[in-house]
Protein backbone atom coordinates (compact mmCIF):
# COMPACT_ATOMS: atom_id res chain seq x y z
CA UNK A 1 0.00 0.00 0.00
CA UNK A 2 1.28 3.46 -0.85
CA UNK A 3 0.54 5.79 2.18
CA UNK A 4 1.65 8.72 -0.06
CA UNK A 5 -0.12 7.87 -3.05
CA UNK A 6 -2.43 11.14 -4.28
CA UNK A 7 -5.73 10.13 -5.12
CA UNK A 8 -7.94 11.24 -8.47
CA UNK A 9 -11.18 12.63 -5.94
CA UNK A 10 -13.52 10.66 -8.58
CA UNK A 11 -12.45 7.38 -7.73
CA UNK A 12 -13.19 7.88 -4.01
CA UNK A 13 -16.31 9.03 -4.42
CA UNK A 14 -17.95 8.08 -8.51
CA UNK A 15 -20.19 4.60 -7.63
CA UNK A 16 -20.15 5.47 -4.51
CA UNK A 17 -24.04 6.98 -3.92
CA UNK A 18 -23.58 8.51 -0.19
CA UNK A 19 -20.93 10.20 0.83
CA UNK A 20 -22.61 12.84 2.71
CA UNK A 21 -21.21 15.94 3.28
CA UNK A 22 -17.61 16.73 2.64
CA UNK A 23 -14.88 18.90 3.10
CA UNK A 24 -11.25 19.05 1.07
CA UNK A 25 -8.65 21.50 2.00
CA UNK A 26 -5.39 22.43 0.00
CA UNK A 27 -2.80 23.70 -2.35
CA UNK A 28 -2.73 24.02 -5.88
CA UNK A 29 -0.13 22.16 -8.07
CA UNK A 30 1.53 25.79 -8.78
CA UNK A 31 1.98 26.55 -5.03
CA UNK A 32 -0.06 29.71 -5.69
CA UNK A 33 -3.61 28.91 -4.29
CA UNK A 34 -5.22 27.89 -1.18
CA UNK A 35 -8.06 25.08 -1.79
CA UNK A 36 -11.03 25.12 -0.45
CA UNK A 37 -14.26 22.69 -1.62
CA UNK A 38 -17.64 22.06 0.42
CA UNK A 39 -20.25 20.35 -0.53
CA UNK A 40 -23.41 18.18 0.79
CA UNK A 41 -25.71 15.52 -0.07
CA UNK A 42 -28.74 14.34 1.09
CA UNK A 43 -31.66 11.43 1.02
CA UNK A 44 -34.41 13.02 2.93
CA UNK A 45 -36.71 15.78 1.31
CA UNK A 46 -35.86 17.92 4.35
CA UNK A 47 -32.57 17.46 3.50
CA UNK A 48 -32.73 17.95 -0.28
CA UNK A 49 -34.63 21.31 0.40
CA UNK A 50 -31.42 22.51 0.54
CA UNK A 51 -29.19 25.72 -1.22
CA UNK A 52 -25.99 27.12 -0.62
CA UNK A 53 -26.19 30.98 -0.55
CA UNK A 54 -23.20 33.30 -0.23
CA UNK A 55 -23.31 36.63 1.83
CA UNK A 56 -20.35 38.82 2.98
CA UNK A 57 -17.97 36.45 1.72
CA UNK A 58 -19.80 34.20 4.37
CA UNK A 59 -21.53 30.74 2.72
CA UNK A 60 -25.09 29.89 4.54
CA UNK A 61 -27.37 26.75 3.88
CA UNK A 62 -30.57 27.70 3.33
CA UNK A 63 -33.60 26.19 2.52
CA UNK A 64 -35.02 26.08 -0.96
CA UNK A 65 -38.54 26.35 -0.29
CA UNK A 66 -39.12 27.20 3.13
CA UNK A 67 -43.00 26.19 3.43
CA UNK A 68 -41.84 22.45 3.26
CA UNK A 69 -39.00 22.98 5.99
CA UNK A 70 -39.76 20.06 8.46
CA UNK A 71 -36.82 20.50 11.08
CA UNK A 72 -34.06 23.17 10.02
CA UNK A 73 -31.80 22.49 13.78
CA UNK A 74 -29.18 20.32 11.33
CA UNK A 75 -29.43 21.38 8.21
CA UNK A 76 -29.55 25.24 8.16
CA UNK A 77 -25.97 26.78 9.28
CA UNK A 78 -23.33 28.27 8.60
CA UNK A 79 -20.51 26.51 6.57
CA UNK A 80 -17.83 28.97 6.08
CA UNK A 81 -16.94 32.11 8.17
CA UNK A 82 -13.52 33.80 8.05
CA UNK A 83 -11.66 35.60 11.04
CA UNK A 84 -8.41 38.07 10.25
CA UNK A 85 -6.31 35.29 8.31
CA UNK A 86 -8.24 32.27 9.07
CA UNK A 87 -10.39 30.04 7.31
CA UNK A 88 -13.06 28.17 8.67
CA UNK A 89 -15.25 25.65 6.97
CA UNK A 90 -17.57 22.59 8.87
CA UNK A 91 -20.74 20.80 8.10
CA UNK A 92 -22.83 22.76 10.74
CA UNK A 93 -23.68 25.43 13.75
CA UNK A 94 -19.93 24.25 15.10
CA UNK A 95 -18.84 27.21 12.20
CA UNK A 96 -20.30 29.34 15.13
CA UNK A 97 -18.46 27.92 17.62
CA UNK A 98 -15.35 27.78 16.08
CA UNK A 99 -15.71 31.31 15.04
CA UNK A 100 -16.53 32.57 18.54
CA UNK A 101 -14.04 30.34 20.18
CA UNK A 102 -11.10 31.68 18.32
CA UNK A 103 -12.57 35.36 19.00
CA UNK A 104 -12.32 33.98 22.91
CA UNK A 105 -8.69 33.02 22.49
CA UNK A 106 -8.65 29.77 21.99
CA UNK A 107 -7.62 27.01 19.89
CA UNK A 108 -9.09 24.93 17.05
CA UNK A 109 -9.37 22.16 18.82
CA UNK A 110 -10.73 23.55 22.17
CA UNK A 111 -13.71 25.23 21.01
CA UNK A 112 -14.80 21.92 19.49
CA UNK A 113 -14.63 20.58 22.92
CA UNK A 114 -17.98 21.73 23.98
CA UNK A 115 -19.61 19.60 20.69
CA UNK A 116 -19.82 16.25 19.65
CA UNK A 117 -21.70 14.22 16.89
CA UNK A 118 -25.09 15.05 15.71
CA UNK A 119 -27.88 13.70 17.99
CA UNK A 120 -30.17 12.24 15.38
CA UNK A 121 -29.96 8.56 16.21
CA UNK A 122 -29.43 5.61 14.77
CA UNK A 123 -26.62 7.78 12.07
CA UNK A 124 -25.03 9.76 14.60
CA UNK A 125 -23.77 11.60 11.82
CA UNK A 126 -20.18 13.07 12.51
CA UNK A 127 -18.88 16.72 12.74
CA UNK A 128 -16.35 17.47 10.53
CA UNK A 129 -14.42 20.71 10.60
CA UNK A 130 -11.61 22.47 9.19
CA UNK A 131 -9.29 25.60 8.97
CA UNK A 132 -6.85 27.06 7.23
CA UNK A 133 -4.16 29.49 8.54
CA UNK A 134 -3.10 31.85 5.86
CA UNK A 135 0.48 33.52 5.85
CA UNK A 136 2.70 35.41 3.96
CA UNK A 137 2.43 33.14 0.40
CA UNK A 138 1.99 30.08 2.71
CA UNK A 139 -0.55 28.78 4.83
CA UNK A 140 -1.10 25.58 7.13
CA UNK A 141 -4.35 23.79 8.35
CA UNK A 142 -6.26 22.03 10.44
CA UNK A 143 -9.44 18.71 10.09
CA UNK A 144 -11.30 17.52 12.63
CA UNK A 145 -13.35 14.66 13.07
CA UNK A 146 -16.34 14.11 16.29
CA UNK A 147 -17.73 10.96 15.99
CA UNK A 148 -19.51 8.46 18.26
CA UNK A 149 -17.91 5.95 20.31
CA UNK A 150 -20.35 3.80 19.98
CA UNK A 151 -23.90 2.83 18.31
CA UNK A 152 -25.52 4.30 21.25
CA UNK A 153 -24.14 7.20 21.40
CA UNK A 154 -23.00 7.21 24.94
CA UNK A 155 -19.21 9.01 24.17
CA UNK A 156 -17.42 11.11 21.11
CA UNK A 157 -14.19 10.46 20.40
CA UNK A 158 -12.56 13.49 18.82
CA UNK A 159 -9.72 13.41 16.30
CA UNK A 160 -7.86 16.30 15.07
CA UNK A 161 -5.07 16.14 11.85
CA UNK A 162 -2.75 19.36 11.60
CA UNK A 163 -1.57 19.60 7.72
CA UNK A 164 1.31 21.82 6.39
CA UNK A 165 0.14 22.72 2.91
CA UNK A 166 2.14 20.84 0.23
CA UNK A 167 1.45 21.94 -3.54
CA UNK A 168 -0.92 19.81 -5.61
CA UNK A 169 -2.20 18.08 -2.38
CA UNK A 170 -5.40 18.34 -0.57
CA UNK A 171 -6.90 16.43 2.10
CA UNK A 172 -10.60 15.06 2.11
CA UNK A 173 -12.65 14.26 4.85
CA UNK A 174 -16.90 13.29 4.34
CA UNK A 175 -18.65 12.35 7.09
CA UNK A 176 -19.49 8.63 5.35
CA UNK A 177 -18.29 5.52 3.73
CA UNK A 178 -21.16 4.73 2.00
CA UNK A 179 -24.88 4.40 2.13
CA UNK A 180 -26.79 2.23 4.65
CA UNK A 181 -29.08 2.15 7.77
CA UNK A 182 -27.70 3.10 9.93
CA UNK A 183 -25.00 4.77 7.72
CA UNK A 184 -21.41 4.17 8.10
CA UNK A 185 -19.79 7.09 9.43
CA UNK A 186 -16.05 8.37 7.81
CA UNK A 187 -13.07 6.30 8.91
CA UNK A 188 -9.20 7.27 9.65
CA UNK A 189 -7.29 9.83 8.48
CA UNK A 190 -8.38 12.45 5.78
CA UNK A 191 -7.92 10.91 2.63
CA UNK A 192 -5.43 12.27 0.23
CA UNK A 193 -6.65 14.01 -3.31
CA UNK A 194 -5.49 15.92 -5.91
CA UNK A 195 -6.08 19.39 -6.19
CA UNK A 196 -6.44 21.40 -9.75
CA UNK A 197 -4.61 24.65 -10.48
CA UNK A 198 -7.67 25.66 -12.42
CA UNK A 199 -10.98 26.27 -9.93
CA UNK A 200 -13.55 25.57 -12.59
CA UNK A 201 -11.83 22.82 -13.83
CA UNK A 202 -12.08 21.67 -10.39
CA UNK A 203 -15.42 22.52 -9.58
CA UNK A 204 -16.46 20.33 -12.18
CA UNK A 205 -14.90 17.35 -11.57
CA UNK A 206 -15.95 17.35 -8.41
CA UNK A 207 -19.81 18.33 -8.62
CA UNK A 208 -19.61 15.78 -12.01
CA UNK A 209 -17.99 12.93 -9.61
CA UNK A 210 -20.84 12.91 -6.82
CA UNK A 211 -23.89 10.76 -7.26
CA UNK A 212 -26.61 12.40 -9.52
CA UNK A 213 -29.82 11.91 -7.19
CA UNK A 214 -28.08 12.69 -3.63
CA UNK A 215 -25.92 15.85 -4.48
CA UNK A 216 -27.34 19.48 -3.38
CA UNK A 217 -24.82 22.04 -3.59
CA UNK A 218 -21.61 22.34 -3.91
CA UNK A 219 -19.11 25.19 -3.09
CA UNK A 220 -15.28 25.76 -4.35
CA UNK A 221 -13.10 28.95 -2.73
CA UNK A 222 -9.54 29.73 -4.37
CA UNK A 223 -7.36 31.85 -2.40
CA UNK A 224 -4.50 33.54 -4.40
CA UNK A 225 -1.84 33.36 -1.24
CA UNK A 226 0.06 36.58 -2.74
CA UNK A 227 -2.35 39.43 -2.84
CA UNK A 228 -5.17 37.20 -0.49
CA UNK A 229 -7.67 37.29 -3.99
CA UNK A 230 -10.52 35.32 -3.87
CA UNK A 231 -12.01 33.63 -6.87
CA UNK A 232 -15.36 31.48 -5.82
CA UNK A 233 -17.69 29.11 -7.79
CA UNK A 234 -21.50 27.74 -6.48
CA UNK A 235 -23.11 25.20 -7.69
CA UNK A 236 -27.19 24.07 -6.67
CA UNK A 237 -29.14 21.36 -7.47
CA UNK A 238 -32.11 23.30 -7.01
CA UNK A 239 -32.57 26.56 -8.70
Amino acid sequence: MDIYKINDVNELIEGNSYVGRGIIIGKTPDAKKACFAYFIMGRSANSRNRIFSEKNGEVFTEPFDASKVEDPSLIIYAAIRSLDNKVIVTNGDQTDTIFNGLKDGKSFTEALKSREFEPDAPNLTPRISGIAYLGDNDFDYEMSILKSADAEGTKCNRYTFNYPSIAGLGHFIHTYVCDGNPIPTFQGEPERVATLNDIDEFTNKLWNALDENNKISLYVRYIDLETKTVENRLINKNK
